[in-house]
C-alpha cells in the first residue's frame, strides 16, 4: 500500500473542476448506444466535464470501451469481445451508426474531457496504461476495477494517475469506518483519491453522514453510482457527497445549476 501511496501526484487534475462533479455513467445514452463515442459527444454537449466507461481488450491488444465482456446485450451477438479484433468491432452495428471505439480514440476525441475508466479484465491493463501514456491523458484520467489486482496492476503502470477504491478496499473501510477511522481504514484508502460507492453494500447504508464526512477526513471524495432520479441527486448533494454517477448526466447537470 506505501509504494501505490507515492505514485499519488499532486499534479493531476483529474478532480481541479469545483464539485460537485456529474460523472456521465457509459456517455449519455440518450438516443445514442451506451460507451460509444455519440453517448460521449451527447454527454459533453449537454456540459458534463467527466465521462465514465469501462474498458476491455481486443483479439490484437487493443483497449475497446465496453462494458459487457460479450456482445449479447448491446448488439445482440453470442460472441466475447476479446474474440475480434479492434476493426472487427469498429464495424458492429450498436445502433445510430456507431460501433465499439478504442480508448485511445475516445480520448482523443474529447481532449479536454476527463474519463473515469474501469478496468473489467486482466488482459486490458497494459494496453488501456499504453493508451492513456500515448494520448499524454494521465493527468485527466482516474483508473480503477472492481477488481484490486487489476486495479493496483494499472496504477503500476502510470505513475501519479488518480484511482479509486476497488470492491476489496472500498469492504474492508466500510467495515471499518463503522466504528470510527481506525489505521485500518486509512491503510484501506492509502493512495486513493476517491471511493466511487452504490448508496448501500453488505446491507449497510453507505451515504450516511457519518460514512461521508470519514471519508473527506482522510482527504478523498465520495461518488455515488447509479443515481438517474433528480430527487436523490439532490438529497446525496445535501449530504455532502462530492459527485454523482449517473445515466441522465443531462439532468444531473441541471440539479447542480440549480443549486449554485
Amino acid at each position: 500500500m506505501a509504494k501505490d501511496q507515492s505514485r499519488v501526484s499532486a499534479n493531476s487534475s483529474f478532480l481541479s473542476p469545483a464539485r460537485p462533479r456529474v460523472l456521465a455513467h457509459r456517455g449519455l445514452a440518450v438516443e445514442a448506444p451506451e460507451n460509444t463515442l455519440l453517448a460521449f459527444a451527447k454527454a459533453v454537449a449537454a456540459g458534463a466535464q467527466y465521462i465514465e466507461t469501462d474498458v476491455h481488450v481486443s483479439l490484437d491488444g487493443v483497449s475497446v470501451v465496453a462494458h459487457d465482456p460479450s456482445l449479447t446485450r448491446v448488439a445482440g451477438r453470442k460472441i466475447m469481445v476479446d474474440q475480434l479484433t479492434m476493426a472487427e468491432l469498429r464495424r458492429i452495428d450498436l445502433g445510430e451508426g456507431q460501433g465499439f471505439c478504442a480508448l485511445s480514440e475516445a480520448l482523443d476525441a474529447f481532449p479536454e474531457t476527463r474519463f473515469n475508466i474501469d478496468v473489467k479484465n486482466k488482459g486490458a491493463v497494459l494496453p488501456t496504461a499504453r493508451a492513456i501514456r500515448d494520448l499524454n491523458a494521465i493527468d485527466r484520467v482516474l483508473v480503477t476495477s472492481f477488481d484490486e489486482a487489476r486495479r493496483a496492476a494499472t496504477v503500476e503502470q502510470l505513475p501519479g494517475v488518480a484511482s479509486s477504491a476497488s470492491a476489496r478496499r472500498f469492504i474492508l473501510a466500510l467495515l471499518s469506518a463503522k466504528t470510527g477511522i481506525s489505521p485500518a481504514v486509512r491503510r484501506a484508502l492509502s493512495g486513493l483519491v476517491a471511493i466511487q460507492v452504490p448508496e448501500k453494500a453488505l446491507g449497510l447504508r453507505v451515504t450516511t453522514q457519518r460514512m461521508i464526512d470519514r471519508v473527506h477526513t482522510l482527504g478523498l471524495e465520495m461518488h455515488v453510482w447509479t443515481i438517474n432520479e433528480p430527487q436523490r441527486m439532490r438529497h446525496l448533494l445535501d449530504l455532502g457527497v462530492d459527485g454523482i454517477v449517473t445515466d441522465r448526466a443531462d439532468l444531473a447537470l441541471e440539479v447542480v445549476k440549480s443549486r449554485a
